[in-house]
């Protein structure tokens, strides 16, 4: 597969995440967001949980692709945390940055939620934790689509680059 065909793949890809993280954020507000969470019941906490949880695998997913296609070296013991901070990086000659240092330090928020989640099988939730993952999410949500919808476009200009080489 040639540059070109790859850049668009990874467009293709990327507009897929971004799809999912609006379904996700969508989800947010037609069930959870109506009800504010008024009731901190363990029901409401599972699932503000998952939807941060997915949330945040989504985008690490579109993260590791952007990754993968333009650099391939990632610290495999801290690889989670590599992959989110070398997004923020513009690499010259090769690719500007994906998110702003604002997502990034959101975003960093919901990679720590989702590894104590991943290891905590209890149904005892801090609210107060769960209440500052949520405001991190309601944050970052709008300001990532926009983010990755830029460097979608971006993607395409290089494609466009590549085809005229």
């Amino acid at each position: 597969m040639g540059v070109s065909e790859g850049l668009r793949t990874l467009s293709g890809e990327l507009e897929s995440s971004i799809g999912v993280l609006k379904r996700i954020s969508n989800f947010y507000d037609g069930h959870v967001g109506k009800t504010e969470l008024k009731t901190k019941s363990v029901e409401n906490a599972i699932i503000l949980s998952d939807i941060v949880v997915s949330y945040y695998t989504c985008a690490e997913t579109a993260f590791f692709r952007i990754s993968q296609f333009f650099e391939n070296t990632l610290d495999q013991k801290r690889w989670h945390k590599d992959v989110l901070k070398k997004m923020t990086l513009t690499i010259p000659g090769i690719r500007k940055r994906v998110i702003s240092d604002d997502t990034f330090h959101d975003l960093e928020e919901l990679l720590r939620f989702r590894h104590f989640k991943r290891y905590y099988i209890d149904f005892n939730y801090d609210w107060d934790r769960l209440e500052l993952v949520r405001t991190k999410f309601l944050s970052v949500r709008s300001r990532l689509i926009d983010e990755l919808t830029s460097y979608e476009d971006y993607l395409g200009i290089l494609a466009g680059e590549a085809d005229r080489r």
